[in-house]
């Protein structure tokens, strides 16, 4: 076989930097962000190293080179990742009155500050969620106003974390509360709530998540105005914060006598560290019944997937939707239909 000329190497060479990069992602999932907070953040490039990956992979196999195998090893490595990118979709299913249907829906305070222009955003939301006709319903960046009532829905759990704007999270159901409660993120607005549900003859805890934000701006144009060590300061700082939330759920959990649901904002990608220790025990919704990239936040670009549910490894999980044509929020409502019997 010929020698690669010069382009060809300077190729090569860019692609192993990818791949690279790419393996060291790999591990990152199994790295707390206090440990190596810089480098956390490649995690959130992982989407964007493994089409670049696949990108040199055709090149090289366009070309007829052996060189395609650095790609495709890295690749086959991070098989798992790419499930987590891309679902080719599921069957269709219909639900049965004994399954669970959750909504979860960063509603971005219903619109307050006119992001999005008109002023029926709040209704559209209200109309959207009676609609889909979940059994429970999990609100961030909920706000307490005159306006927003759900009537079908018997019981409402909320906690404001900022009395004067009356910020907080929701949790709305028919089924009755046995037990509530908030885990308290020290001085941060973020929190998580939780209700434990009668569900027929079981109880199950929902817990309602919501994350310390990235503050990552949905336009590219805006991210890339921003200096680099600032923006990398201002995610590691919140990848710290997280991995401090992260660890209150999980004992929160360890303490709960039912099985539970875990739902909401991450504000982390599915390559996470974040990710991985909140869904130990637990199924990924997405990753049973999606379809597609799963996206839910409105960026450019790059399908981010930072809001998730996750269902208790007992219950099998029978659908998952998400929604990136209802564009009432900077994220995307996610719903996940389970059922609870035994997934094995």
């Amino acid at each position: 076989m010929r020698p690669l000329n010069f382009f060809d190497k300077v190729i090569f060479f860019v692609n192993s930097l990818f791949a690279t990069a790419l393996l060291l992602a790999y591990l990152l999932p199994y790295i707390p962000p206090s440990s190596f907070p810089y480098l956390s953040v490649l995690s959130l490039t992982m989407p964007v190293l493994l089409v670049i990956n696949i990108a040199f992979l055709i090149y090289w196999v366009v070309k007829l080179r052996k060189h395609f195998l650095l790609s495709f090893l890295i690749l086959l490595l991070g098989f798992n990742h790419i499930l987590s990118l891309y679902k080719f979709g599921a069957e269709k299913y219909t639900k049965q009155p004994q399954d669970v249907k959750l909504l979860s829906y960063n509603v971005r305070q219903f619109n307050r500050f006119n992001w999005i222009e008109g002023d029926s955003v709040t209704n559209q939301i209200i109309n959207f969620i009676e609609a889909e006709k979940p059994d429970v319903v999990c609100l961030q960046e909920y706000q307490q106003r005159s306006d927003v009532d759900f009537d079908e829905f018997q019981h409402k759990y909320e906690v404001l974390t900022d009395k004067k704007t009356r910020f907080g999270q929701a949790i709305y159901t028919n089924y009755p509360i046995v037990n509530k409660g908030s885990i308290g993120f020290g001085t941060s607005n973020n929190n998580a709530i939780y209700v434990d549900l009668a569900v027929g003859n079981d109880t199950i805890r929902f817990i309602n998540i919501h994350l310390e934000s990235l503050k990552i701006k949905p336009k590219v144009s805006e991210f890339q105005e921003e200096k680099r060590e600032k923006l990398v300061g201002r995610i590691d700082n919140s990848f710290r914060k997280q991995e401090a939330q992260v660890k209150k759920i999980l004992k929160n959990l360890e303490a709960c006598p039912y099985r539970s649901v875990i739902s909401g904002d991450m504000n982390n990608s599915a390559f996470s560290y974040i990710y991985r220790k909140l869904s130990e025990g637990h199924l990924d919704a997405f990753k049973e019944k999606g379809k597609s990239f799963g996206k839910t936040f409105d960026f450019d670009f790059i399908p981010m997937r930072i809001d998730a549910i996750l269902v208790d490894e007992a219950f099998k999980v029978r659908q998952f939707n998400s929604f990136p044509k209802v564009k009432y929020s900077d994220h995307y409502p996610i719903s996940c239909v389970f059922s609870l019997e035994s997934n094995d």
